[in-house]
């Protein structure tokens, strides 16, 4: 070493001092080791100064005369050295110890290119030795983590590997790591490593490796916590085995079989995918009806027995009773007397004998019979001939007087003029067939007995009917009568598209409600980025374009038109009808970013066991074609069907239409039945104008159109009508008018809707008419009741209590609008939820967290629950949420629903991790909202033990 000379100087000039000063020592030295250079029995090690503290450097050499300490290439001076002297007892040699202190302002003080360094120096008679270099260094460990672990959403089965990089510190700092504070060893689970450049790997992804990792770092100073990394190892979901199908669902006819899935092999847990596909899949099934069994013809009687009697029988094949059918009634064989009881006891036929009884009072009574009946016919003749020129008038034509027994007649009706089928002029009378012969009935009411009679044969009646329906009108309509009805339950799909109108069988057609005027149903709006809305007012149609589906920096104008001309519906199977008004929204090359909300109000009660409801959508080619049933889940749109709405979640313009087809008797329509009034100029005559409309409010606003035109009144408040799909007919009747005051044709008092007309509708109102006369111009008052029932169904009254003077001139409003008058508003005043609202909501909701809280658990309370496959394919599933949400609730302008939503997740939370107090619902404060037609305020009042929000209005 380049040390070594200076170093032998200096032991020199040291060793003469102690020479003298140990001369008398050498000789109890051992003579064997004279000769030795030192040995160390202990060197100097590297040390660390913590904090303030001093460090003690220690060697020990044997044999030494003297032992220094040379620090950073300079001699410590021999007062810092504390020595001692020993003899060891298992070599008897010697050995020497020193040691030294060396402080942190020693080791601060000095700026050397390499670290702070002490060595030994030790000398015998025969030279000198030096010890290796000891360190001395000042021992820190920084605060900040060089690289903190992330959080992880991995699949089960995968890799985890959380990166850890230590702070910078002296002596470099060990790792380990915490799972939810507790410490995680490698040795006792084979499936982590946690030797890798202090990364935590985890081989295999585990539902237990789930928790909050925490990378943990120390060294001789102190320990440094890395932020917390949040694992998730989630589970996407997969179907379980399809059921069995379910059986037919009707006992006879055509019925719909189920089966099903769940989304439970596994279950999506901790934010996993939902399965994608249906849950749920329908058939069409036919069951078998009962064939009752009917008699074949009986068998020729046979010879007369010797005991009087002969016989014949009959099988029961015509048919024979097939799937539990019923066997036929009666008796298979019959037997009579041959001889008309003309036998003796001892059965010997007396042909001669004339009966003892017989004598000439029978022929005086045959005789008078017959000439009081021919008297009876004879007066009967002249009373009809009597009633004829008297009411000829009314244009009735009475050709058989068993017409005026009453009670419920079947009759052909036949065109004898074709008219407008959208004019209401009452002028001209109805057309009822368009062109074709159907059986409908009318029927006469009797005060005392208002039960229908049995159809009566062979009649031919000529009626000035004022019958009015919106297919057609007519000047003069005759009637023939038709054979008895077929004997109920009949083939549902026969009777449903048997219409009226000559359409083909399977063909649905879409027609808007008959107008006054024949003016567009359309609404515009300019769209950007901020979203807005459009109305359709009083239709009960609307579209809602959410924020951020327009992308920024551009603009669409859309529209909004309700289809008014005649298309039509190509159904494969079955008879279909359309349950709302045909809407289309656009323009075609419409791109959004997020689908839109569209409403649509329909008239059907919402059953699946008794409806099949289809969301149909016209092609390029003016086609229609299915786009989902709404009962089943698709991730193409989504159809969300309330008890008077439809709301629906759509990607595509075009035109769209709810359809229903009845899978039982049991499903039902909902009609409006309102009744009309007005006074015909310079006459005494009132008519009484009764609908029967779809319960839309599109299709009621054709009716109001019409009347508002000639100046009709509404006397009651519309009323609602279930309307049964039985196959059987509606009947309008007139009751307890004041016959003293009041008079009504004939045969005009009970009208029939057949049940083709009222089903298969299609949004068009069906009116009947009746005329009344006033006997006097005194009176000014009319009171009576309509009676509109279906037949074997349900049945409505409509109190008409009116004045009827020329000179009333009051009008009584149609009806209350529930939508308002704005057809278009943009930006955030159109919608309830504040955008920044909004925003927290998704960015708390979209983002799953091993506590559950996220996009599901706000479908759930939402009670939007079903069909979750279509909300997980889209980039923001809460943002889409909250669209339905806006679009269900645009009629109330309240936010009871999505607050209490909140406090419940909110609830569910502070159960869960009570003392975390940093969560999303807190957020929501002072939430003020707006609607179309209303506003609301949503606040937050922040207790120490609820995060949930409170509305107040």
């Amino acid at each position: 070493m380049e040390g070594e000379p200076e170093v032998e100087a200096d032991t020199r000039e040291a060793a003469a001092a102690p020479s003298s000063a140990t001369g008398d020592a050498q000789p109890d030295a051992p003579p064997s080791v004279q000769g030795t250079l030192p040995h160390f029995i202990q060197e100097p090690e590297d040390a660390y100064i913590v904090k303030s503290n001093p460090i003690k450097l220690r060697c020990r050499a044997a044999p030494a005369l003297q032992i220094f300490f040379k620090c950073n290439g300079e001699w410590v001076h021999q007062n810092e050295h504390f020595s001692q002297e020993y003899k060891d007892l298992n070599t008897g040699l010697k050995v020497r110890e020193v040691m030294i202190n060396v402080s942190r302002q020693q080791v601060e003080d000095f700026h050397g290119p390499e670290d702070y360094w002490c060595l030994c120096v030790a000398w015998s008679h025969l030279g000198t030795s030096k010890s290796r270099k000891a360190t001395v260094r000042i021992a820190y460990l920084r605060k900040n983590f060089e690289q903190d672990p992330q959080g992880k959403e991995v699949p089960i089965n995968g890799m985890i590997v959380l990166h850890c990089r230590p702070p910078e510190g002296v002596p470099v700092a060990e790792v380990e790591w915490l799972k939810n504070e507790e410490l995680l060893s490698s040795q006792a689970d084979d499936n982590i490593d946690t030797r890798a450049d202090h990364n935590l790997i985890i081989n295999e992804a585990r539902l237990s490796d789930s928790g909050n990792y925490t990378c943990l770092a120390s060294n001789i100073v102190a320990k440094r916590r890395s932020a917390t990394a949040t694992v998730i190892v989630f589970v996407n979901g997969g179907w379980s085995l399809w059921t069995e199908w379910s059986a037919c669902n009707v006992p006879c006819g055509r019925g719909v079989q189920k089966r099903s899935r769940t989304c439970t092999n596994p279950a999506p847990l901790n934010g996993g995918a939902f399965c994608e596909g249906m849950s749920v899949q329908k058939i069409t099934c036919n069951a078998l009806c009962p064939i009752d069994g009917g008699w074949d013809e009986w068998t020729v009687w046979t010879v007369c027995s010797s005991q009087c009697e002969r016989q014949r029988s009959r099988e029961c094949n015509s048919p024979a009773p097939r799937h539990r059918g019923r066997m036929c009634e009666g008796n298979s064989e019959a037997t009579e007397n041959c001889t008309d009881g003309l036998c003796t006891q001892n059965r010997k036929l007396l042909h001669d004998v004339k009966p003892q009884s017989m004598d000439g009072s029978n022929d005086v009574a045959l005789y008078s019979g017959l000439g009081a009946g021919i008297i009876a016919v004879a007066i009967l003749v002249v009373a009809v001939m009597l009633y004829r020129k008297n009411h000829s008038e009314y244009g009735v034509d009475v050709i058989d007087s068993s017409a005026l027994a009453g009670g419920f007649q079947s009759f052909n009706f036949k065109t004898t003029r074709q008219g407008n089928p959208l004019l209401l002029n009452s002028s001209m009378q109805p057309d009822l067939t368009v062109g074709r012969t159907y059986s409908t009935p009318l029927c006469f009411q009797d005060g005392a007995d208002k039960e229908l009679f049995d159809p009566l044969p062979d009649i031919k009646v000529k009626v000035q009917s004022s019958f009015m329906v919106s297919l057609g009108v007519a000047e003069r309509a005759e009637f023939h009568a038709k054979a008895p009805a077929e004997t109920f339950p009949r083939d549902l799909s026969r009777d449903y598209c048997s219409t009226t109108d000559g359409r083909k069988k399977g063909l649905l057609t879409l027609n808007g409600p008959f107008s006054a005027s024949k003016e567009l149903l359309r609404t515009t709006g300019v769209f950007g980025h901020p979203g807005g809305r459009l109305v359709v007012p009083n239709t009960g149609v609307g579209l809602l374009v959410p924020h951020g589906a327009v992308a920024e920096n551009m603009s669409w104008e859309m529209y909004m038109v309700i289809n008014q001309g005649e298309t039509s519906v190509q159904t494969l199977e079955g008879c279909e009808i359309l349950l709302g008004p045909e809407v289309t929204y656009g323009p075609p090359g419409l791109d959004l970013f997020c689908p839109v909300a569209m409403t649509i109000a329909h008239c059907a009660e919402v059953d699946a066991e008794n409806w099949n409801i289809q969301l149909k959508r016209k092609t390029q080619d003016s086609k229609w074609e299915d786009v989902m049933a709404v009962e089943e889940e698709s991730t193409s749109c989504y159809c969300l069907m309330d008890s008077t709405s439809c709301h629906l979640l759509l990607d595509q313009p075009g035109s769209y239409a709810l359809v229903g087809e009845p899978l039982t008797q049991a499903a039902v329509k909902r009609l409006k039945l309102a009744v009309f009034g007005s006074m015909e100029a310079g006459s005494m005559s009132y008519s009484l104008r009764v609908y029967c409309v779809d319960d839309t409010p599109h299709a009621f606003q054709g009716v109001v159109a019409a009347e508002k035109s000639r100046g009709g009144q509404l006397l009651e408040e519309p009323k609602m009508l279930p309307f049964l799909a039985n196959t059987f007919s509606l009947q309008v009747s007139i009751q307890d008018v004041p016959q003293f005051l009041w008079s009504i044709k004939p045969f005009t008092t009970c009208q029939e809707f057949s049940f083709p007309q009222v089903w298969c509708s299609n949004q068009q109102p069906l009116h009947c008419a009746f005329s009344l006369e006033r006997y006097s111009p005194a009176t000014a008052q009319l009171s009576c009741k309509i009676s509109v029932r279906q037949v074997k169904g349900h049945e409505q009254i409509l109190q008409v209590y009116t004045a009827v003077a020329e000179t009333e001139k009051e009008s009584v409003p149609f009806f209350m609008q529930t939508d308002c008058t704005i057809t278009s508003q943009t930006g955030p005043k159109a919608f309830k939820i504040p955008l920044s609202i909004r925003q927290r909501i998704c960015a708390t909701f979209d983002t799953a967290n091993a506590k559950g809280k996220d996009w599901q658990l706000l479908a759930q309370k939402l009670h939007l629950d079903r069909n979750l496959g279509y909300f997980a394919k889209q980039q923001s599933p809460s943002a889409v949420i909250l669209s339905l949400w806006e679009a269900r609730h645009q009629d109330t302008a309240d936010l009871d629903s999505l607050a209490s939503a909140l406090e419940e997740i909110g609830k569910i939370h502070s159960k869960s991790s009570p003392k975390d107090q940093d969560e999303p619902e807190s957020d929501f404060n002072h939430i003020q909202a707006g609607s179309l037609c209303g506003t609301g305020k949503l606040t937050n009042q922040k207790t120490e033990d609820s995060a949930a929000p409170e509305y107040t209005g």
